[in-house]
């Protein structure tokens, strides 16, 4: 596929396609990759966010974007920048996020995505921040905020897990451009 927005040494991110809708609902659907989310996504809401992505890239130039490998041409999750839909002392604001196919962890592919999606945000977007957060029981997604550049800011009570007592306890990290 060459109809990537930009790459990284061995990822290509773009818009997203149908075909991805049966994928991305494979990976929301796995217990493992949904382990610090409240649970697994349907089919139906995988649907829906790809629909969300397409028109946030359509509206503000980027979202969180459908990630191939460039040496298989294989779509392995996503990876991108998006606006928070909660409400919190810190929002409006940017957020970096990424999930991927638990077969493509381990292998330096959200560090490495996240860092060119920050230059992306920065260099491009011209955005002054973004951030990044995650529960404070995630310690995988911290490590890659830390080896991306960000920088730990706060705790918080996220308000859509305030019900969760594993999971409302959540991390605020930025990165300035």
């Amino acid at each position: 596929m060459s109809n990537y927005l930009f790459t990284s040494e061995r990822l290509g991110f773009r818009n997203w396609q149908p075909a991805d809708i049966a994928q991305m609902a494979a990976i929301n659907a796995d217990a493992d990759v949904m382990e610090f989310f409240p649970g697994t996504k349907t089919y139906e809401e995988s649907e829906a966010f790809v629909k969300l992505m397409q028109q946030q890239l359509t509206d503000k130039g980027y979202c969180y974007f459908a990630v191939d490998t460039l040496a298989e041409t294989q779509f392995i999750g996503f990876i991108g920048i998006s606006e928070p839909t909660f409400e919190s002392s810190f929002t409006p604001c940017t957020d970096i996020g990424w999930r991927l196919s638990k077969a493509s962890w381990n292998k330096g592919y959200a560090t490495e995505g996240a860092k060119r999606c920050l230059s992306y945000a920065f260099d491009e977007l011209k955005l002054k921040s973004v951030v990044a957060t995650a529960p404070k029981v995630n310690i995988r997604s911290q490590q890659v905020m830390i080896k991306a550049g960000m920088n730990k800011v706060m705790e918080f009570v996220h308000p859509r897990l305030i019900d969760n007592d594993r999971l409302r306890d959540c991390v605020l990290y930025e990165i300035m451009g």
